[in-house]
């Protein structure tokens, strides 16, 4: 898979750094994937959260982060939309970020 935004991440964990290691893992994980359907994803990520729009939402470091992404299948393209705490996530509307 190909993913847009790792600049996100580093922005992130600049502030949490905590979470510059469990992102980077989930980087690298996502990278070798060939996720062609959201069953792909719950095969491998079991408490990955399904959503509308192709959004998908990941636990990062033992649930104490959220992540977002938006993936199009077809052409294998992963668009981080949002990494954040979950106070900060419980603030946004995930099928529209």
């Amino acid at each position: 898979m190909r993913i847009i935004a790792l600049k996100t991440f580093r922005q992130f964990w600049e502030k949490h750094g905590d979470a510059q290691e469990p992102l980077l893992a989930w980087y690298h994980d996502a990278k070798r994937a060939d996720w062609e359907s959201p069953d792909d994803i719950k095969r491998v990520y079991r408490n990955a959260s399904i959503v509308a729009n192709n959004r998908v939402v990941f636990n990062i470091k033992g649930n104490d982060y959220r992540l977002v992404v938006a993936i199009h299948y077809k052409t294998g393209i992963i668009f981080v939309r949002f990494v954040g705490t979950h106070s900060e996530y419980d603030k946004i509307d995930v099928t529209t970020i």
